[in-house]
């Protein structure tokens, strides 16, 4: 089998690259042309606002399955500038599904979206399964929706292999310290290099939010891409939820280091859903799948890796 991953130079990218090689699949990938990828697979630049450019590219590659990845995923940055996010989740995976529509063998293609397209959960709606209603808090989540809409719509319309993803949340090494996990993780290891005492600043502590090893979601995307059907819509996550509070509690059993917690206002979201859970029953009845990673090795991971990265400069 021949992959695409369009946007492979990101965090979850560079996981699926393993993930597909170690599967026996032949990998090619794209990133911006201002990015650098370094990895062991032919890669090209490309914006996907550039719906000639996508045209040149599945020419080129000719793959049995494309991996969209490619989005601006900063809930922040969508309410900065939620035009440069509807142009890139929007009309970037437009462009792509019009380039696939004109392939004399159209592509599969599966769709990565998100968990936070749920938005604004009710407690008694938990877990939360394919059929819970969309009620999107934030310009990112609405730009998912319509891409994964826009998806089912190509689906019917043309008879295109299209699955769509809503992944929640998920973590690994390689993840920028804007996410929660790394967040920590980074702080931690600076009060290690700089002598075993220090503070962290949170933000809540209380939400309850479902992580999944990054390699148990991209090992889910693989065999969505085998055995998913298409038009339809799959939670990726663990079935389980942990609070903030158990994550950053984890993390500090981890350290010898004598470390504080402290609240930073600044970091507090008080519109944060209390708790969200995915029910991943459909996932596993179509493929078969399950985490297999737990949440402390996987904590370990990410935490060793910024033990390794960092040097502490007073």
């Amino acid at each position: 089998m021949k992959a695409l991953i369009i946007g492979v130079a990101g965090f979850v990218g560079r996981h699926l690259v393993n993930e597909l090689i170690d599967s026996g699949w032949e990998v090619q990938g794209t990133r911006l042309p201002t990015e650098a990828a370094n990895l062991d697979i032919p890669v090209y630049g490309l914006d996907v606002l550039d719906a000639a450019a996508i045209k040149g590219i599945l020419k080129k590659t000719n793959p049995d399955c494309i991996f969209h990845l490619a989005a601006q995923s900063s809930v922040a940055v969508s309410w900065k500038q939620p035009s440069l996010t509807v142009d890139i989740n929007v009309k970037g995976a437009v462009n792509l599904l019009e380039a696939v529509r004109e392939m004399e063998k159209p592509s599969r293609v599966v769709l990565i979206g998100s968990g936070d397209e749920y938005g604004y959960v009710l407690p008694e709606e938990l877990p939360i399964n394919e059929e819970t209603p969309l009620r999107p808090g934030n310009v990112y989540a609405v730009t998912k929706i319509s891409q994964g809409k826009l998806g089912q719509v190509y689906a019917r319309a043309y008879g295109l292999e299209i699955v769509i993803v809503r992944a929640f949340n998920h973590i690994g090494t390689g993840q920028t310290d804007t996410f929660v996990v790394p967040g920590f993780c980074k702080q931690i290891a600076e009060i290690e290099a700089k002598g075993n005492e220090g503070v962290i600043r949170v933000g809540n502590l209380e939400a309850r939010r479902d992580f999944t090893d990054v390699r148990d979601v991209v090992r889910a995307y693989r065999l969505l891409a085998d055995m998913g059907i298409s038009g339809e819509v799959y939670n990726v996550g663990s079935g389980n939820a942990v609070s903030i509070g158990e994550i950053l509690e984890r993390l500090i059993g981890l350290s010898k280091a004598k470390i504080a917690v402290e609240q930073d206002s600044a970091r507090m979201r008080p519109s944060d859903t209390p708790e969200i859970r995915a029910d991943v029953t459909k996932l596993a009845r179509c493929t078969g799948w399950k985490p297999e990673i737990v949440l402390k090795e996987t904590l370990g991971d990410v935490l060793d890796e910024w033990r390794e990265n960092t040097l502490w400069i007073p």
